[in-house]
């Protein structure tokens, strides 16, 4: 049995990665619900960090994207998301930070519409990667290449707060599109902010049991269960938006008022 899921997947894109970037590559970072304990074929992606040491040029790309798009088809439902990022901006820690190459099932049309155009302009800044970065540093998993330790920097809290609030800072508008994946986001948002934990969507929401009031507690546990299972939840709207302006209320005490 394999120790993390899609293992054959993220093997094949190692090896393909390292041909193609040779000693540019630095190294390939596995994170997300896959090394968290949480992962399901059904409703996870494969989260990965490629880092290398300078930036990577459009020949590259091509074959990289190639690649990526090929192995997409055979991950889970969600597919993979990958970016690659220079070492330089890793340690320490920069932000937002820089990519120089990005890829997820969401920006799959893209590519296929206009693959000379995508090569070109996709690259840019993410406030996101503080967030992945995070993880990573606490419980990611090297696949290739340098260990964690030796790539990436502390990310400042300040840093995080912002990375992770952008994310959800919408979400009471948000929450009646992806009530499951919102529900659970906010719980493991607010108990870092409560409690300085780095959690998964499954841990947030069994933190979210024991530590939200008992009125939202029936919609934590119908999203844990969606999360964990194939079945879909069904939600209270009202509720749903009520819960969100809950925990952004609780959430935003904790974020400079000029960052909200």
């Amino acid at each position: 049995m394999s120790e993390y899921p899609y293992s054959d997947l993220t093997e094949d894109f190692v090896m393909e990665s390292s041909k193609i970037l040779g000693d540019e590559l630095v190294g390939i970072y596995l994170h997300g619900s896959a090394v968290m304990g949480c992962f399901n074929p059904k409703k996870s992606d494969i989260d990965l960090i490629v880092v290398v040491r300078d930036s990577v040029d459009d020949d590259s790309k091509r074959r990289l994207m190639k690649m990526i798009v090929a192995l997409n088809e055979k991950a889970p439902a969600k597919g993979i998301e990958m970016s690659i990022v220079k070492a330089g901006v890793c340690r320490p820690f920069v932000y937002p930070t820089p990519f120089e190459l990005h890829f997820s099932s969401g920006t799959l049309g893209w590519y296929n519409s206009d693959a000379e155009g995508y090569i070109r302009n996709m690259r840019g800044e993410d406030k996101d990667l503080a967030a992945h970065f995070t993880i990573i540093t606490h419980r990611g998993r090297t696949l290739y290449g340098k260990p964690i330790e030796a790539v990436f920097g502390e990310v400042d809290r300040a840093h995080y707060l912002d990375s992770i609030w952008c994310d959800i800072k919408n979400a009471a508008e948000d929450i009646s599109d992806d009530t499951m994946y919102i529900v659970l986001n906010l719980t493991r948002v607010l108990a870092y902010c409560c409690d300085g934990l780095i959690l998964s969507k499954k841990e947030g929401g069994e933190w979210g049991l024991k530590n939200i009031p008992e009125k939202y507690r029936g919609m934590i546990s119908t999203a844990l269960n969606e999360y964990l299972s194939d079945k879909a939840g069904e939600y209270d709207s009202s509720i749903g938006k009520e819960y969100a302006e809950y925990m952004l209320s609780e959430i935003s005490t904790y974020i400079p008022a000029e960052e909200r």
